[in-house]
């Protein structure tokens, strides 16, 4: 078996930070916030977030898993189809994208193939919904269109994660059935929004509420909120992320197709994106980071503070979404994204002091 050498993954990770440094200054450029803006591809804020910055780094991980040269194609390809996007080839950029998911799509099935259990067909799913949301861009279907299919891509990845940790807890083999059921049902709704945009989305809204209600119902954080420490911090970062899933959902379920649903629109998407996506990526990190690059990231309880800036900053964009203030929806912009640079800031010093172990 050979495998990519922690160092030799460090690159793969700059690509995917690029596409969240760029994808993070073209939202808020699209809000009207004045910043240079000097690569073309910068208004592409969806595809830089999702398909470069959030397909580079789930894919790291799952090739990490794997412990295959080959499954590091995914990632490359995703980082570097940012990369080109930010240049302007956008063609060229959406078809790395779409090898690059391709490669993780194959290689999640793998591992399902391997071990056939719930929670790993459920990851498989969540990468082909990616690679849908790739191949639609690459073949020119509007970013509406595989909006659906990166929001099952998230909820798919995230749940599978979370149904693999539900084996250490008691859950019913009924409730871990009907989990897999409405996984399968978030994929396939994520499919027909290419054709059937609003159907499709209502479809999706109720799918993630169910999966909403399971989690905080079976999921582990729900016991390990007790326990102090990192564990507690992982545990909040957690269930703070599920509340911004039904959060989104209901704003899809309850307002998409009225005359504010641009409004809606926006405040759904950021609840699922920012709360829900990030609040995992901040409660997971400390876990992550040392499994792909083994570098330790210790827990010290100032990563609660860009967590907290996070969803202050997400409920003032929720506010100005609802009442139609701008000032409000910029403001909440800014808090968001200087809450992830500061856990980015934060995670880089705690790295860098933290002591080194011999193995």
């Amino acid at each position: 078996m050979i495998d990519l050498p922690p160092r030799a993954r460090a690159p793969l990770l700059l690509l995917g930070g690029i596409a969240l440094l760029t994808g993070i200054a073209g939202g808020l450029v699209r809000l009207g916030v004045a910043l240079p803006s000097p690569a073309q591809g910068i208004a592409w804020h969806g595809v830089l977030m999702a398909s470069a910055f959030f397909g580079t780094l789930i894919a790291l991980d799952r090739a990490v898993a794997i412990g295959r040269l080959w499954a590091y194609l995914a990632p490359a390809g995703s980082g570097a189809g940012g990369i080109v996007v930010l240049a302007g080839a956008l063609q060229t950029g959406f078809v790395l994208l779409a090898l690059g998911a391709a490669v993780f799509a194959f290689a999640s099935a793998s591992i399902w193939w391997r071990e056939r259990a719930l929670h790993t067909g459920v990851l498989a799913l969540g990468s082909l919904a990616l690679f849908v949301a790739n191949l639609g861009l690459a073949t020119g279907s509007a970013v509406e269109s595989v909006v659906p299919s990166w929001l099952a891509f998230f909820v798919l990845t995230i749940g599978g994660e979370r149904l693999e940790l539900s084996r250490l807890a008691p859950v019913p083999r009924a409730a871990r059935l009907a989990f897999g059921a409405v996984a399968f049902a978030q994929f396939a709704a994520a499919l027909a929004a290419l054709g059937w945009l609003e159907p499709a989305l209502r479809t999706l809204g109720v799918l993630f509420l169910a999966t909403s209600a399971w989690l905080v119902r079976y999921d582990i954080a729900t016991r390990t909120v007790r326990v102090p420490g990192q564990t507690r911090y992982i545990a909040l970062s957690l269930l703070a992320g599920y509340a911004w899933l039904a959060i989104g959902a209901l704003f899809v379920v309850v307002w998409w197709g009225r005359g504010e649903a641009g409004q809606a629109w926006d405040a759904a998407l950021h609840s699922i994106l920012v709360g829900y996506v990030f609040s995992m990526v901040f409660g997971h990190a400390p876990i992550i980071l040392p499994a792909v690059l083994r570098v330790p990231l210790p827990y010290k309880p100032l990563l609660y503070a860009p967590l907290a800036l996070l969803h202050a900053g997400l409920v003032a964009r929720v506010a100005g979404d609802l009442v139609a203030d701008a000032a409000w929806r910029e403001a909440g912009a800014l808090g968001n994204a200087a809450a992830i640079l500061l856990f980015i800031v934060l995670a880089a010093w705690l790295v860098s002091t933290a002591p080194r172990v011999r193995r």
